[in-house]
């Protein structure tokens, strides 16, 4: 990767999402819990939250990944509180097409537009998705 690339990939708009990731306090009661971690580079997200059996009410976010997952836990967690597990399962696929080629997610999650130039970088995709994806095996779990 050249360093133009580096530049591209790891935006100032990008570090500053990973600079400043929301609900990172753990929840005093979660309902539900789960682990996911990226294979390729070892990426992890652990989420707590809370669920009414209509919509998350509660989110907590423990992320030990790279600046592109840590940006994308940062989006996903500004914008999850309120959301239905239908809504996070469309924006997980809306997000997985986005960075094959298609367009970015709708809002309230369309921020994740500045993940765009991760689409040449198909060994980060798996780590832009833990957050949601995570948050799809604590409700299956729960």
């Amino acid at each position: 990767m050249s360093d133009t690339d580096l530049f591209k990939l790891y935006s100032s708009r990008i570090l500053a999402l990973a600079a400043d990731i929301p609900h990172t306090e753990p929840l005093p009661a979660p309902t539900h819990k789960a682990n996911r971690r990226a294979p390729l580079c070892g990426s992890t997200v652990t989420v707590e939250l809370t669920f009414d059996g209509q919509c998350i009410t509660g989110y907590s976010q423990q992320v030990h990944a790279c600046a592109l997952g840590q940006a994308s836990a940062s989006i996903f967690g500004a914008n999850v509180i309120g959301r239905t597990p239908a809504e996070v399962e469309r924006l997980r696929d809306e997000l997985a097409a986005m960075l094959k080629g298609g367009p970015v997610p709708a809002a309230p999650f369309a921020d994740y537009e500045v993940l765009l130039a991760a689409r040449d970088y198909p060994n980060r995709h798996a780590s832009i998705l833990l957050a949601p994806q995570a948050t799809l095996d604590a409700l299956n779990a729960g």
